[in-house]
């Protein structure tokens, strides 16, 4: 027999578990479906290696190694917002850090200022 909560608006402990088991799962697939098409939009320049999306905490952490790297990039977008125009989303990311600080203060000067449309898979998503 499932027991409710006895207080309406607060919700009970499994049904928390549930919902964080739920965006855990989500988290995973977006973060797969976004490793292949970050694959895609890099090819020219290198291979990401891992992408790990937080959609809860709104953060997004990737590793990447780049033609002419000795070892991987590892990417954190600690802060990101998505944006809606017309039928399409966009995601920005306001807050970066980075394993190379040439690439950090990069992120950093443009970063905030570039936004990328997002498939529609992640649209739903995000």
């Amino acid at each position: 027999m499932v027991q409710l909560c006895s207080i309406p608006a607060q919700p009970c402990s499994y049904q928390l578990a549930l919902h964080t088991m739920f965006n855990a799962a989500k988290d995973a697939i977006a973060s797969r479906a976004a490793l292949t098409w970050a694959n895609k939009v890099i090819a020219r320049y290198g291979v990401v290696q891992d992408v790990r999306i937080d959609s809860k905490s709104k953060t997004l952490e990737v590793s990447c190694l780049l033609e002419g790297e000795p070892t991987p990039i590892a990417i954190k977008i600690e802060n990101y917002v998505v944006e809606s125009e017309r039928d399409k989303k966009f995601i920005r990311a306001n807050k970066f850090s980075c394993t190379r600080p040439w690439l950090q203060k990069l992120l950093a000067d443009f970063g905030p200022r570039q936004r990328i449309e997002l498939p529609a898979w992640a649209a739903a998503v995000f």
